[in-house]
C-alpha cells in the first residue's frame, strides 16, 4: 500500500481512533482492528494489480470506510450500528466483529457502491460487468484474511475445546458467508439504484436498515454462530418494492 494514497490515509485515521479508544468503548477495538487490517489488505491488492479498475476500487473502498468512520465518530448512527456499538462488553470478540460486519456490509456497502456508480454507469453493461467482477474479487482478499483474523481473535480471548476443534470448519464457514453476503449486497445495490431512479430511495434504504438491524438477533443467538451462518446465510435481501 503506497504511503500517501487515499487508502493509506484512511488506515491512518482508523489507527488513530484505535489508539485513542477510551476505556468505555474498548469493545469496539475488535471490529475496528479487523477492519483496519482488511483495509490494508485491499490497499496491497490494489498495488498488486488484482483489480480491473484499481482507481475505482480505491475510491469505492475509501467511500466505504468513510461510512464506518462517520458511525464511529457519532456523526450518523443508523440502527444496525447502534446495536453493534451498544452490544454488551461481555460479548465474545467474534460477536463484536460479526455485529460490525453486519452493519458495515449489509447496510453500508450498498450505499458505498451507489456513491461511486452513477446512473449512466448502470446503463453501461460492459462497465457494470467490470464493476461486479472487481466487487467479487474482494472475496479473494477477504478469504486470505480469515485465518489471520481468526488468530487475532484467538489471541484476545480464551477458547473452549469445541471452538479449537471446530477452527478449520469455522474458517471455511466464514469464507462462505462472506461470499454469500457480498452476492446479496450486489442485489441490494441494484434495488437501491431502481429506487434512486423512481424517487423511493429513502424508503428502500429504511427497509434495508430494518433488515440489517433484525439480523442482529440471529447473530446473538447462542451456539456455533459461524457454522449456523454458513447454512442460514449472513446477508440480507431487499424484497421487490
Amino acid at each position: 500500500m503506497n504511503d500517501g494514497s487515499p487508502i493509506a490515509d484512511v488506515v491512518a485515521r482508523m489507527r488513530e481512533r484505535l489508539d485513542e479508544l477510551p476505556p468505555e468503548l474498548a469493545q469496539r477495538r475488535f471490529f475496528l482492528g479487523t477492519y483496519l487490517r482488511t483495509t490494508q489488505a485491499v490497499g496491497q491488492a490494489i498495488d498488486r494489480a488484482r483489480f480491473e479498475d484499481p482507481e475505482w476500487v480505491e475510491r469505492w473502498d475509501v467511500t466505504f470506510a468513510e461510512l464506518y468512520l462517520q458511525a464511529h465518530d457519532g456523526e450518523l448512527i443508523a440502527r444496525p450500528w447502534r446495536l453493534a456499538f451498544d452490544a454488551p462488553e461481555t460479548l465474545p470478540p467474534l460477536g463484536h466483529v460479526l455485529l460490525g460486519i453486519n452493519a458495515h456490509v449489509n447496510y453500508d456497502l450498498p450505499q458505498a457502491l451507489l456513491a461511486v456508480i452513477s446512473d449512466d454507469d448502470f446503463e453501461d453493461r460492459h462497465l457494470m460487468d467490470r464493476r461486479r467482477r472487481d466487487h467479487e474479487r474482494i472475496d479473494g482478499v477477504l478469504a486470505e484474511r480469515v485465518g489471520a483474523e481468526d488468530d487475532e481473535l484467538a489471541a484476545s480471548s480464551a477458547r473452549s475445546l469445541v471452538d479449537r476443534v471446530l477452527t478449520p470448519l469455522n474458517r471455511l464457514a466464514s469464507q462462505r458467508f462472506l461470499r454469500e453476503s457480498r452476492q446479496k449486497v450486489w442485489h441490494n445495490t441494484e434495488e437501491l439504484q431502481r429506487a434512486r431512479l423512481d424517487g423511493t430511495y429513502d424508503k428502500r434504504l429504511a427497509e434495508l436498515e430494518v433488515l440489517s438491524a433484525a439480523k442482529v438477533a440471529d447473530l446473538l443467538r447462542p451456539g456455533q454462530v459461524l457454522l449456523r451462518l454458513a447454512v442460514t446465510g449472513f446477508g440480507v435481501t431487499l424484497p421487490p418494492p
